[in-house]
Parts: C-alpha cells; structure tokens; sequence
C-alpha cells in the first residue's frame, strides 16, 4: 500500500488517468464475466468436466455486449503504446530499444504463468494423473494466452503501425475493417481459413483509433518551449474527434449496425464463444465486434469527463494505480484461480450446483466469486511482484558481453524472431485441443518456442554492468 500511494502521488498532472481507470476496469469485468459463466460438474463417470453457462442462458447473451472489453484493452493499449514510443523516441531511442524495453512487461510475467504450470504438470504426471487431464486443466488455466498472443503481435507492429498512423491516419483501420469484412465473407461462404488474418488485422484497426486518441489527448497538453512545440505538433495528425457530439454519433450508429449484424444478420448476438454457433465473433474479430467496439468508444469518450474528476480524488486514483500495477497478472492467473478452487472442492467430491438458470445455482454464484476473489488475491500476492517489480532494462546502454557487437540491423531482426517465436509458443498452445495427451500439459512445440523468444529478448534486454536505467 505505501509503494502505490508514493506511485500515486507521484502522477503527473497531464497524465490521462482515464486510460489507466479503463484498463483496471475492463480486466475486473473480464474476470468477473468468466467466473460467472463458468461451469464445473462431474459427468456420468465421475469425472470432472466443465461448460459455460452461456450454452443455456441464451437470454444473457445480449449481456455479452457489456463484458466482452477486450476492444477496450486494445484501445487504451494503443494509447499506452503511442505515449511510450513517442517518449522513448524524445530521449533518443529508437524503435527497436522501445519494443526490448515493452517486452519485459509483457513476457516476465507471463513466463512466470507458464513455468508454473508446467511444474505442477510434471509433479502430476508423477503422481499418476492421465496426461490428458493433465491438458485439460492446463488448457483451461492458459485461455487468457489466445488474447495475449494478439497483444504481444500488435506491440510488435506499433512502430510500423504508428509511422503509417501518422502519414495517411484513418485510411488505416478504414482498411483493416474492410479486410476483417473479407475474412468474415469468407467465414459465411464456408472458407474459414480466409479470415485468419482477421485474428491480427481487427485488433489492429482498434489499436489504431487508440493512436488517434492520443493525438487528440497530445494536442490538449501544454508545452514547455517554442522547440517542444514544434516537435508535438509534427506527432500530431489525424486527431480522434473528442467531443460529446462524436460520442453520441459513434454510439448510437455502432449499436444500430451491431443490432443489424446479430438479430438482422448472420453474427451471432454473444461477443463470447459459445459451443455450436456457427461464428465466433472474438476469435477471429468479427464485423458485430468491431461495431461493438465502436459502441465501447462512443460510451468511453461520453463518460470521460466525468470519470476524470473522480479520478482526480486520492482514494479512486490509488485503487486505479493498484490495480494497474499488478493488470497483467489478474488476468494471466484469474483462470488458474478456478483450477485451485475446484481443486480443493474436488477433494471432499463436492461442487456447486450444476443446474444452470435455476434460484439455487444463482445463490451459489455469491460464494463462487468471493471464494476466487480470495484465491486470485493470494496468487497475485504471490506473483504480482514479478510484474510489479518489472525493472526499467538498460536497454541501449551498456549490452551483454555476448551480444555487445550486434549491428543495429542484426539486433532489430532478432528483436522481431523473439518476439515472433513468443507469439507462436502462445498461438500453439492456443491450437491444440484441451483434450490432447501433453504431459507438460503445454505442447513441447509451444513451450520450446515460447522460452527460445522469451530468453532472446531477455538477452538481448540484458545489460552488461549496469549504469541507469531507462523505460520499460
């Protein structure tokens, strides 16, 4: 607590609190809407096996549209990511120093999560357990993986991304929409395979209109010099129209053309997977998501204000950077929190009624979510300091004594193959079926590429002597 009040206190006044209060709460509604929808029963044999409820609530599938955030988390990301690289770029480093730098964050945690479970699946292999359950709860415990792995690819393309942001602006996500539109003909006529660039191309185009938000938020800030000024205004293009007249625009036209998409139209109404439905509207991003996205912004940008004066109050903003510093791994281990859970309840063959829908399984939702909201605090007390603690590398200052005299062409190629190789470890365990015997309980093809990509960019983060620090 003293460590986020002296964080707290130390926020500058030209910080836009609102991005981080966004973060923060569209990660609790996440892990809120999972624990709620998820089921744990014991079949016909015995066996544990779980669903989710969405399978019979079909009325609450149009409550989907308030808890499916990842857009949000993609674009206040781009935001985030925008500020950073344009900071990064101030002090004098260059693209590939910020993607080392941004890397830690995102993979120290996450390698955390993995060796964990793969630890626990090594101990119970030897106690005996069937290499397919093993899987089972691994797979199920590494869901939140498929969304960091499109995360993870979108930072690495933000450089790219950004200089093209800056050059043509909304010519960009006006052209990753009409290629999702593409993937999702091609999903309709039965080729599937032609909408998987969708997976990356619709969280681009809502990372984009992230970029354009910190435009608009940049051209707000005043600046310290004539020189100062000159620099932001060459950063400042096609700005994301802010006001309350746009808000209402984008909501009301993003809710009609998501109302069309699922009740006229194909799109199923649940922006959550749901068994049996003929699309996915979140993997790969769909056309209804993106209309739901621009539903979210219209809502964000109409709540702004608001929210910013009760951001500005001590006790909300502490809570805010709480949570912020500990996001990530909420999330990466909000899954793995049910797997404890139901783990113990498994040893006295107990488990919360089943019978979806009825009084009785709604009473139990109250004790199943205090009981992991209890579980996900101890775990995040236990690995929140990996990433809380996520040092600032000195990347660019002094380099490992191994990788020294790197050219900066060599360093960016490798940069890129650490972070390609992350990104297809993640993608790999995503892939195969949570029924699979892996008695790692992740495949040996995703853990092997996933640790090469990680510890090359830990090397290449690595400096030899330390003589500062810089941004992470």
């Amino acid at each position: 607590m003293r460590r986020v009040r002296m964080l707290a206190g130390r926020t500058s006044a030209q910080r836009e609190r609102y991005v981080d209060f966004l973060r923060a709460a569209a990660i609790a509604l996440v892990v809120l809407g999972h624990w709620t929808v998820t089921v744990v029963t014991y079949d016909r044999s015995g066996n544990l096996t779980g669903f989710s409820a969405l399978t019979d609530l079909v009325w609450a599938r149009p409550i989907t549209w308030l808890f499916q955030v990842i857009p949000v988390f993609f674009l206040v990301g781009g935001f985030a990511n925008a500020a950073s690289l344009v900071s990064s770029r101030m002090r004098g480093q260059t693209a590939t120093q910020w993607l080392l730098a941004r890397s830690g964050r995102l993979v120290r945690p996450t390698t955390v999560l993995l060796l964990v479970v793969t630890a626990g699946s090594l101990v119970g292999r030897l106690a005996g357990v069937d290499s397919a359950e093993i899987r089972t709860v691994v797979g199920f415990a590494t869901i939140p993986l498929w969304f960091l792995s499109a995360y993870i690819a979108v930072v690495a393309l933000t450089p790219v991304m950004y200089r093209l942001h800056r050059r043509v602006g909304f010519v960009v996500p006006v052209t990753l929409v009409l290629l999702v539109a593409l993937g999702d003909i091609g999903r309709l006529l039965g080729h599937g395979p032609l909408s998987g660039g969708n997976f990356i191309v619709g969280w681009l185009a809502i990372h984009q209109i992230g970029f354009a938000w910190y435009d608009s938020f940049s051209a707000e800030k005043p600046t310290m010099s004539p020189a100062g000024e000159d620099r932001r205004q060459r950063l400042l293009s096609h700005r994301l129209p802010m006001g309350r007249r746009t808000a209402a625009l984008l909501f009301l036209v993003g809710f009609a053309v998501l109302c069309l998409l699922t009740v006229v139209g194909p799109y199923p109404i649940s922006m959550i997977t749901v068994p049996g439905e003929r699309l996915d509207n979140s993997s790969p991003p769909s056309l209804a998501l993106l209309a739901l996205a621009a539903v979210q912004l219209g809502l964000i940008l109409l709540l702004r204000r608001p929210a910013e004066r009760m951001l500005r109050r001590s006790r909300p903003w502490r809570a805010v950077v709480g949570v912020n510093a500990v996001v990530l791994t909420v999330f990466l281990w909000h899954l793995s929190a049910v797997v404890v859970l139901v783990g113990g309840l498994n040893l006295v063959h107990w488990l919360p009624p089943s019978s979806v829908g009825t009084g009785t399984w709604w009473a139990w939702r109250v004790p199943w979510l205090a009981a992991l909201a209890v579980i996900l605090a101890g775990l995040v007390a236990i690995f929140g300091p990996v990433e809380a603690r996520t040092a600032r590398s000195a990347v660019g200052r002094r380099p490992a004594r191994l990788l020294g005299r790197l050219t900066p062409t060599l360093r960016t190629v490798l940069t890129a193959v650490g972070y390609g190789a992350v990104v297809a470890g993640l993608l790999i365990n995503s892939s195969v079926r949570m029924s699979a015997p892996e008695p790692l309980g992740l495949p040996p093809g995703a853990l092997v590429a996933y640790l090469v990509g990680a510890g090359l960019l830990r090397l290449l983060r690595s400096p030899y002597g330390r003589t500062g620090r810089s941004g992470s």
